[in-house]
């Protein structure tokens, strides 16, 4: 049995949603970030020593990282579902934009993450202005028109294609989803890029999307 270790508003609602578009059996054992820190419990650890999500199970195996985790399932048990021919155009797609979504486009979304973080904590009244000085100036020079440029060229990529890897619904749409709902939730993403909003609709219509929100529960991460 496959066992997804789900933790609450993170990435692993992706690993939920693309089980149940393949129409898998699993389990799903869930955890709780810590409401001070924000960050997994330390029960992740028995799982995998990075204590991380998403990681799931399965026999043997304990696979980390959504990627290895979306390559695996499709591999082992998608039989030819959501990836696309091999040495096709789209599949050379499917493949940059399975390694893009973590790799390039959530990185300075993190860094907002964090920048915002410094410039909303508890701190002594005389460092206050200092820290969110600097943090006002990081994201408005250099972490905001990085999440605009990446929004951009996501929104310039959907003008080639319906999805992402092509004209059909692929893995590679779910490994993306991340880094769009979270760029909607707190970046930016907005009406300004109508082909991207359009693809969240899609995204949040489909029966599968439905059905995993269902078993993992509140996604704080959409609005």
């Amino acid at each position: 049995m496959i066992v997804v270790h789900h933790l609450n508003n993170s990435r692993s609602q992706r690993i939920l949603w693309l089980l149940e578009e393949l129409g898998l059996e699993y389990e799903i054992r869930k955890y709780q970030r810590d409401p001070g820190t924000m960050l997994a419990p330390a029960e992740l650890r028995a799982v995998h020593p990075l204590g991380k999500s998403p990681v799931i199970t399965d026999g043997d195996a304990t696979v980390a990282e959504s990627g290895a985790i979306i390559e695996y399932l499709v591999e082992k048990y998608g039989n030819g579902r959501l990836v696309p021919a091999a040495g096709t155009p789209d599949k050379l797609r499917y493949t940059y934009f399975l390694h893009y979504a973590e790799g390039s486009a959530m990185t300075p979304l993190l860094m907002k993450l964090v920048f915002d973080r410094v410039e909303t904590s508890p701190m002594p009244f005389f460092v206050k202005p200092i820290a969110r000085g600097i943090a006002q100036k990081v994201k408005s020079t250099y972490i905001m028109p990085q999440i605009a440029q990446h929004l951009a060229y996501l929104e310039a990529e959907l003008g080639k294609s319906t999805w992402f890897a092509g004209d059909v619904f692929s893995a590679a749409d779910i490994q993306v989803s991340f880094a769009l709902e979270a760029a909607a939730s707190r970046a930016g993403l907005d009406a300004r890029y109508p082909k991207l909003m359009a693809f969240l609709e899609r995204i949040h219509a489909r029966p599968a999307y439905v059905r995993a929100l269902e078993r993992g529960g509140k996604y704080e991460l959409i609005k």
